[in-house]
């Protein structure tokens, strides 16, 4: 019998254990360890921050649900990892063991790059945690009573875009709802070198279409922008020459500032030498493992990928939630292979991406095969639908979460149908 501890119950943790469950023998343990017992679907934080949602509705107590399909659960954070002893240390004193470990931690936010930014000790918000975007909602509703400039948008070394543009329209949405959008004038600042990059090197017509969206909506941009510093209202940024050479300083005033930040490896992971790259993320090969530790398995937003080419100011390359999927679902199928002998222990993700982002009364949604170019397949739309499937995903991703599945079999027929799938042919 092996035990295989899962690290991180997010969208990419919860998802994979259902499905490492599925796939080994029984006589196998499987389990996860969390440092929060709730399960938080990231996706659905910009609309708690401009309070369109509410903390119980896009979040739910982790154990039962797992425990009902024969999943462990422990809610601890890890305070180490002993990959030479295959040992973890808890921060409730306690040390588990295991044959095999799946690093799902997600990533820590750097604020700490950037002087002055974040919500804690800073005077920028965030929505990459729920409590981060509650704090936000609370920053929004200050400006609504007092009204005063917004900026929104991506810090130096970001990653992660997807969700600042999808928040930059909530916001702008929900200021015309509470008719002060007259009094509030909105700048995007962004690190990406042009409106749609999103880290990807843009994905078919994203940068005139996220433009034409921006000037819609009266928000002005500022691209290669390298923010150096945050004060309580105001907002220092170099805005950068495409050769990387300085343009111009910009000393921008704020009422509210919504800002991704830089992500790292979280401290555990990134204390591991041999696990991870100078920034803490770990590395792996095309089969999710990593090559010193050959029984420590990653996927999400904490492994390491290199940026899709390089900018004046950096950025990196998003992993997306179903990229991260069809990551999860190469780990359940090699570790099937070492554990229960189903196969070569050769299964490798597509890393496709499939995108809805809501923008308050339409939206955008795109399709990268792969996410990482070159691609074969490249799609970008936008429209009312793509709101409502917002929505519509949000419901059906929960309720995945509770009842186990992680693909159910009319999600993979349908996306089959249209050449979408979480593993290569070999």
């Amino acid at each position: 019998m092996a035990r295989v501890i899962v690290l991180g119950a997010g969208t990419g943790g919860m998802a994979g254990a259902y499905e490492i469950r599925e796939i080994l023998n029984k006589e196998h343990q499987v389990t996860v360890i969390n440092e929060r017992e709730d399960f938080q679907f990231v996706p659905s934080n910009p609309w708690i921050a401009v309070g369109w949602r509410e903390r119980p509705e896009i979040s739910f107590p982790i154990r039962q649900y797992l425990e009902k399909k024969g999943i462990e659960f422990i809610a601890s954070a890890v305070i180490t990892i002993d990959p030479k002893t295959n040992q973890l240390t808890l921060a409730n004193g306690d040390v588990e063991a295991y044959d095999y470990l799946v690093i799902c931690t997600g990533p820590k936010l750097n604020f700490a790059a950037v002087e002055g930014a974040g919500p804690h000790g800073g005077f920028t918000q965030s929505v990459c945690s729920l409590d981060h975007a509650e704090t936000c909602y609370d920053n929004v509703k200050a400006m609504i009573s007092e009204p005063g400039a917004a900026i929104v948008g991506a810090m130096p070394g970001a990653s992660c875009f997807g969700p600042a543009y999808e928040y930059a329209f909530i916001l702008d949405k929900e200021l015309r709802n509470k008719k002060v959008r007259d009094r509030i004038p909105m700048t995007y600042v962004t690190s990406e070198p042009y409106i749609g990059h999103l880290g990807l090197g843009g994905v078919g017509d994203s940068k005139s279409m996220l433009e034409s969206e921006l000037r819609n909506r009266h928000i002005k941009w500022i691209t290669n922008a390298k923010v150096t510093k945050v004060a309580d209202g105001m907002m220092y940024v170099d805005e950068m020459n495409d050769d990387g050479s300085l343009k111009k300083q910009h000393e921008l005033p704020f009422k509210h500032s919504m800002m991704l930040p830089s992500f790292a490896g979280v401290d555990p992971v990134a204390a591991v030498e041999g696990l991870v790259n100078p920034k803490g993320f770990v590395i792996i090969d095309e089969f999710q493992r990593n090559p010193t530790y050959k029984n420590i398995f990653s996927a999400g937003v904490c492994v390491a990928i290199p940026p899709v080419e390089e900018t004046p100011v950096p950025t990196g390359t998003p992993k997306t939630g179903y990229m991260i999927e069809s990551m999860m679902t190469a780990i359940a199928h090699n570790l099937a292979a070492d554990l229960d002998g189903k196969g070569e222990a050769n299964a490798r993700g597509t890393w496709n991406a499939i995108c809805l982002a809501d923008m308050g009364d339409t939206g955008a949604a795109f399709v990268a095969i792969p996410q990482i170019p070159p691609r074969n397949v490249t799609w970008f739309k936008k429209g009312k639908w793509v709101h409502l499937a917002k929505i519509a995903f949000e419901k059906y991703f929960i309720r995945k979460m509770k009842t186990g599945s992680s693909e159910p079999i009319y999600e993979k027929y349908t996306l089959k149908a249209l050449g979408i799938n979480r593993l290569k042919d070999e």
